[in-house]
């Protein structure tokens, strides 16, 4: 069985600790073995002094990365003060090419262009000057030109780094907030599922039990009545089970899909649904009277949807809590909206539920749709909800 090896990167502080000891020692050997040219015609051999500067240019690379001026100026005070001692090589004049390079990596171009400058003038003072090395061609144009490129590296990585870095932190962004996004959808939907559930258990569960009582009191006398009763208690069980199939299947299936909750696949109901919901409410002994107003048209599904359920919930309320004998249902259809209006002619409060969330379910499904909805005892008696419920132009 092959075992995958995790490399584990370097950190900076011993790369370039071992960058520096690097440099020092390549330094001393080309010294003490005399390799490259020299600028002066008899150089003193590598000596303790030799070996201190060696030391600072391995102390100066090693915290190049902290303090890259410091770092810098320190290289370039090593080349003047090597040339000063007449040690050999003119191999010394490379070090301060690296704190060049770091300064314009770590400050951008412009400290960059400023620190290739001052090394440029360090390597000719130090070449032309401190050493005498008049003779030699090509010196001037020589190190403007390495330290040049030195400041150009420096710049490009610095910002190849500033723009990974920035490709990073967009990245990280984006997935955290497609994170959120999810929660939120997730949220949602859990809420619009509960709703649901809310929903289709109150007006199935009031239905019965309004229908259960009835056939209690007329059992005895009455057993045919007693057994219509019964029989509309299963059609109101089949219905509501099969309202919850459908809302579990959309949550199932959008668990197996491995997907975020998103909306319902299909309409769990509407208005063309209110039959249903008449017939269950006259089996329950609340006459429901309707009124549309305008020109009936097709209405976007979550509208339909919301219209559906808030009726379906006035009417549960109404059942559980109205004593109403009648309820009023207007539909009017507006160009731009559609508002619901449900009235019934109760003596208590009628569909407020001092207990329940019903009115507070109603008010989020309109708001959630740009929408409002009042609640209010009538001045005329019993007890109206009214719901507002923008319909956007369909294209």
């Amino acid at each position: 069985m092959r075992e995958t090896v995790r490399r584990v990167p370097v950190p900076p502080v011993v790369a370039d600790a071992v960058l520096g000891a690097f440099v020092a020692v390549a330094l001393l050997a080309a010294a003490f073995a005399q390799v490259g040219p020299s600028a002066v015609a008899d150089p003193r051999p590598p000596d303790a002094g030799a070996v201190a500067l060696a030391a600072m240019i391995a102390a100066a690379v090693a915290v190049r990365r902290r303090f890259p001026v410091a770092a810098l100026v320190v290289l370039n005070a090593v080349t003047v003060v090597w040339f000063l001692g007449d040690h050999h090589g003119r191999l010394v004049a490379l070090a301060p090419l690296i704190g060049c390079y770091t300064l314009a990596a770590c400050r951008g171009w412009r400290w960059g262009l400023a620190g290739a400058v001052f090394t440029a003038l360090v390597e000719i003072v130090g070449i032309r000057v401190v050493a005498g090395d008049t003779a030699t061609d090509g010196v001037v144009p020589t190190a403007v030109l390495l330290a040049a490129t030195a400041g150009s590296a420096g710049a490009a990585v610095g910002y190849y780094r500033a723009v990974l870095a920035a490709t990073r932190a967009q990245l990280a962004r984006e997935a955290q907030t497609r994170e959120e996004r999810a929660r939120r959808l997730a949220a949602e939907e859990r809420l619009r599922i509960a709703r649901e559930l809310h929903d289709v258990f109150g007006h199935t569960m009031a239905t019965i039990s309004v229908q259960a009582g009835v056939g209690l009191h007329v059992i005895d006398k009455r057993p045919g009545q007693a057994g219509e009763a019964l029989a509309a208690i299963k059609k109101i069980c089949d219905e509501g089970l099969t309202d919850v199939k459908i809302i579990l299947g959309v949550l199932r299936a959008d668990t197996s899909a491995g997907e975020p909750p998103g909306q319902p696949r299909a309409p769990l109901g509407g208005l063309g649904r209110l039959t249903e919901l008449f017939d269950s409410a006259e089996a329950a002994g609340l006459r429901v009277e309707l009124d549309v107003d305008g020109d009936p048209r097709p209405l976007p599904a979550a509208v339909d949807l919301a219209a559906y359920r808030i009726v379906q919930e006035a009417l549960t309320n109404v059942l559980r809590h109205a004593g109403a004998r009648t309820v009023r249902l207007a539909l009017t259809h507006e160009p731009s909206r559609l508002v619901v209006r449900i009235r019934d002619d109760g003596p208590t409060r009628g569909a407020a539920s001092p207990s329940g969330y019903g009115i507070d379910g109603m008010r989020e499904r309109a708001r959630a749709l740009s929408g409002r909805l009042t609640a209010a005892p009538h001045p005329d008696g019993g007890f109206e909800v009214c719901a507002e419920l923008p319909v956007p132009e369909q294209g």
